[in-house]
């Protein structure tokens, strides 16, 4: 790498001194706070299980960088906001990030990162799918009694020509359309998909996989599917009833439903033009559309406003009261829509530019990967505390973007922290509870 003459930046006195700026400090960081993603990982040991998962076609005896040092520099790079493949190029020479990954020499450059992310394979991939699903069973001391099951999709905008790439009616553009499963804020499963799919294409085994693995691990745990009208499919709710598992999903409007609800729409609207409030009335009924076997438990919501009729209808198959349903089990999923915006927005997982299919899928579980360090730090050392519910953006800029001084010699390796980082107490308090996990 070509060494610049150190210039020097030249800004407005202060106090008759001159003030002056020069990239000449050493061996400065931004991300004093990287080894406390360190700690985490080896906590759950992710990327310790992951690396030996992947294909390395490479000869061994002409390897310098290995699997591992390269996952974790790939994955701890994006914990830290660093979304492109080029940052590393002078991220590489960062000591912080060489420390966090293990090594105490240059880390792998953008081309052999890029390599790297092209020999994923669908072994690989499927492989590091199933460690996303051990770390989640795992970080349970004790059996659950109940289980939610998070199943939505979304929009990744891709703007090439690569395979998979489609116009989504919907969406209004060209993109992909990943599933992704949470339970809570823990992430089980993140599925590319091409932009032209269904809402529920490969839901039915992806959830039948997972039934499977948790009843396992524990045979008498409540398992509750809960999804918006995407993926209300006859062959996946029956298949739901005769696994015992229970199930929540949105259901879109029709004629028929309509009229069946017809009574308690009109009564909304009453109730709304004496009053001039908004009116919301719950209530239930049984329907069955033609294709399917069997009727189901309907609960309609005909709701009436200033803007006229908003009627919503859910499907299940759990007992209880209509409302309770709607408002405390059924509306509660819009929570797992922030967590995927965490993955989009916060962690990059959209950055999905390859033009070969594979390496896509390996860069959303990448992103995986860098969510469930982020959310194991939260879990684990965060709770009680000012950032308790923090979004992963504001975990990573409150507690890893830190200034910090790296002293390096053969005995030890000091992180000297900015003396002026406001969070002192907090970070001092989730390294303490990291060890203590």
């Amino acid at each position: 790498m070509t060494v610049c003459t150190t210039r020097t930046i030249q800004y407005s006195s202060c106090k008759r001194r001159k003030v002056q700026a020069q990239f000449s400090g050493g061996d400065i960081t931004s991300d004093g706070g990287v080894m406390l993603v360190r700690e985490v990982d080896r906590k759950l040991r992710l990327t310790e299980r992951m690396a030996p998962l992947l294909a390395d076609p490479r000869c061994k005896a002409r390897t310098l960088h290995g699997m591992l040092p390269m996952l974790r520099q790939r994955v701890y790079g994006l914990a830290l906001g660093y979304e492109d493949l080029n940052d590393h190029s002078t991220l590489r020479t960062d000591p912080a990030i060489q420390t966090a990954v293990g090594q105490d020499q240059n880390l792998a450059s953008s081309p052999t990162l890029c390599r790297f992310e092209n020999w994923a394979s669908p072994q690989s991939c499927w492989d590091i799918s199933r460690v996303l699903v051990e770390i989640f069973i795992e970080s349970f001391s004790a059996p659950p009694a109940e289980l939610i099951l998070d199943f939505d999709s979304t929009d990744d905008l891709v703007h090439g020509e690569q395979p998979g790439a489609a116009f989504h009616g919907y969406y209004d553009h060209h993109c992909f359309l990943p599933l992704y499963v949470f339970c809570g804020d823990k992430l089980l499963a993140a599925y590319l998909r091409p932009g032209d799919s269904d809402n529920a294409r490969h839901a039915w085994a992806i959830l039948s996989l997972l039934v499977k693995r948790i009843r396992q691990a524990w045979p008498t745990v409540h398992i509750i599917f809960r999804g918006d009208s995407g993926f209300c499919r006859d062959q996946m709710l029956s298949w739901c009833e005769r696994r015992g598992v229970s199930y929540i999903v949105g259901i879109a409007q029709n004629s028929r439903i309509n009229e069946l609800a017809a009574p308690w729409i009109e009564l909304a609207a009453t109730g709304f033009k004496l009053t001039g409030q908004k009116q919301r009335i719950f209530a239930e009924f049984d329907y069955a559309a033609r294709s399917w076997k069997r009727s189901r438990r309907v609960i309609v919501k005909a709701e009436h406003t200033g803007l006229g009729d908003n009627p919503r209808y859910i499907l299940t198959n759990l007992p209880g009261d209509s409302q309770q349903l709607y408002d405390e089990i059924y509306c509660a999923r819009g929570e797992m829509e922030n967590r995927i915006k965490e993955q989009q927005l916060c962690l990059f997982a959209d950055r999905t530019s390859c033009m070969n299919w594979l390496p896509n899928q390996l860069r959303l579980l990448l992103s995986s990967m860098a969510y469930s360090l982020l959310e194991a730090i939260r879990s684990l050392a965060l709770k009680g505390t000012q950032l308790a519910r923090a979004r992963c953006d504001t975990i990573r800029l409150r507690l890893l973007k830190i200034g910090a001084v790296i002293i390096r010699n053969t005995r030890r390796v000091k992180f000297l922290l900015s003396s002026a980082y406001p969070l002192q107490c907090l970070f001092l308090e989730v390294s303490k509870r990291l060890a203590a996990a």
